[in-house]
């Protein structure tokens, strides 16, 4: 009789234990909405009135936006997809755009980064950068509607990055 009780607590440890035995709380660094507003209203100002800004947290959720007064209605979407996009692949949306180019070497089968582009709100647009902890992406923030384009919208996002360089490190 001991014997079959002693069986039974060793499969009823075995079967109960691995599950809360791996257990564990994640504590993982994100922007927050201070932050975010903080980078978008730099942005905003380096960039103009006519500009859009958009800031997506480490999930790629929308966390902060901005919409300078004489910016366009689209730009909405367009600042959040670049934004979304550097989050995403941890780099800018022009280096995520050029690695996913057809023919290009982007380190794995041509098919696989070709076929990252047809993932739904991704954006090949130059104005997207990854909001950086260390080497881990915690954001991104995207801008929209600069006079200069592109090359303009992605140094307003890191000058904006800049503003809160010493809170990511």
């Amino acid at each position: 009789m001991s014997f079959r009780l002693a069986a039974a607590a060793a499969i009823a440890a075995i079967i109960l234990v691995p599950g809360s035995a791996g257990a564990q709380v994640l504590s993982e660094k994100n922007v927050s909405t201070k932050m975010a507003l903080t980078i978008a209203e730099t942005a905003l100002a380096e960039c103009g009135t006519r500009v859009s800004v958009a800031i997506v947290d480490r999930s790629g959720r929308l966390k902060v936006f901005l919409q300078g007064d004489g910016a366009a209605p689209h730009n909405l979407e367009l600042a959040r997809r670049k934004a979304y996009t550097a989050e995403t692949f941890g780099r800018s949306s022009l280096e995520w755009a050029q690695r996913t180019e057809a023919g290009a070497s982007g380190g794995g089968t041509s098919q696989n980064i070709a076929g990252q582009r047809s993932l739904s709100d991704v954006i090949p647009l130059q104005g997207g950068v990854p909001i950086k902890a260390g080497d881990v992406t915690i954001g991104g923030v995207g801008l929209s509607g600069a006079p200069n384009g592109g090359p303009q919208e992605e140094a307003c996002g890191k000058a904006g990055i800049e503003k809160v360089a010493d809170q990511l490190k």
